[in-house]
């Protein structure tokens, strides 16, 4: 059916490499035949590798977008309000009957923001998720977008208690599963083999882990960065460390002059990772070392041991059902668990209740009868 003669418009928001992940399959259950909403895709650009970007639309099967702001990088606060400052007029210009933002980055609460005060419904996709730990941007990002929300899609049960505990209206919050474990289902089949992104490295073979590290937390101050990489590159002593480098990251490094740190080691840099490139490095891995939270719930799906090199996480549900383990990147507590892993193969863990793949289309549902209910 042509966009036009479908029903009410949902405006979808996407900002950052993680947003992209989490639109896709609600962008395919929106275009679903039968449904009776339409979508709009818009891009803020708070995400500035146009390469990269283009890269997961295309592997992900997310239409390109309707509306870029093309905002680029700032601080939080720059950032912030050039999207809110570039998003007015497209509400302005054509009101939909909802604003639908993902996740927990600065174009999340900005677009949230400005739809709210322009009396436009707001439905947050991955709500109540709480670390605790309120010098994270995105944990202030959050608590901000729940609190002006209409509807509250949640991952897990324990995100419903942290939202009552706000003052969340119990109504307004619904279950569905989650939705970045309907992508890694979705494309399970389609990853490319770890063998083929590890050509490069021939010192790496089919026993190896990945690592992943961009938080301000572990990369900004010099000498925590420098202690995290010296073990690291001990680990990589006995088992090879496959790290896609964020570009916060390397440039981290660089300013630090800590690169001799892994020369010589069993550290293999690359540059960023396409999804399909990730998942299939990701599947095949013996263990994952990160500080990313999307990482730790693809883990668990996977059943892959994660050691989580944060003193807190958002996703509880991984550590207590999953494969994840929370280290903080105090050396001895990392060395016990990868320890552990390597000797028994860590934590067996089981894939959460509702993340079977269908998130996205219970999200759907509620959207329906909510903005489009049958007579």
């Amino acid at each position: 059916m042509p966009d036009s003669e479908r029903g009410p418009q949902v405006l979808c928001v996407v900002g950052a490499r993680p947003n992209f992940m989490k639109i896709a399959p609600v962008m395919r259950a929106l275009g679903q035949p039968g449904r009776r909403l339409s979508a709009r895709l818009l891009h803020t650009g708070q995400h500035y590798d146009e390469a990269m970007k283009h890269a997961f639309f295309q592997q992900l099967g997310i239409p390109e977008p309707d509306i870029d702001l093309e905002v680029g990088s700032g601080s939080h606060a720059v950032q912030t309000a050039e999207i809110m400052r570039r998003f007015e007029p497209v509400l302005d210009e054509r009101p939909p009957a909802a604003v639908l933002v993902v996740g927990d980055v600065n174009s999340t609460i900005a677009c949230a923001l400005v739809a709210v005060k322009k009396g436009i419904p707001v439905v947050h996709v991955e709500a109540g998720l709480r670390s605790g730990d309120r010098s994270m941007p995105e944990e202030i990002n959050r608590v901000l977008t729940d609190q002006i929300s209409d509807l509250l899609f949640i991952t897990e049960r324990s995100a419903r208690d942290n939202l009552l505990r706000e003052g969340v209206a119990g109504e307004k919050i619904h279950f569905v599963g989650n939705v970045m474990i309907d992508t890694l289902r979705f494309n399970l089949d389609k990853a490319v083999p770890a063998e083929h992104t590890l050509t490069p490295f021939p010192g790496v073979g089919s026993d190896y882990g990945l690592l992943t590290l961009h938080r301000p937390s572990n990369v900004d101050d010099p000498a925590v960065l420098r202690e995290l990489l010296g073990l690291l590159a001990e680990l990589s002593g006995e088992l090879p460390l496959v790290f896609p480098v964020h570009p916060r990251t390397r440039q981290a490094i660089q300013r630090a002059g800590l690169g001799e740190l892994l020369d010589g080691s069993g550290i293999h840099l690359t540059d960023p990772l396409g999804y399909l490139e990730m998942l299939g490095l990701m599947k095949a891995a013996r263990l994952v070392l990160t500080d990313s939270g999307g990482i730790q719930e693809e883990t668990t799906a996977l059943g892959v041991p994660c050691i989580t090199l944060r003193e807190n996480t958002e996703r509880p549900i991984t550590v207590e059902e999953g494969t994840n383990t929370i280290t903080g990147n105090d050396p001895e507590r990392v060395r016990a668990v990868f320890r552990e892993i390597m000797d028994t193969g860590g934590k067996r863990g089981r894939v959460p209740e509702l993340w079977d793949g269908r998130a996205a289309e219970r999200i759907v549902d509620v959207l329906e009868a909510w903005l489009a209910p049958t007579a």
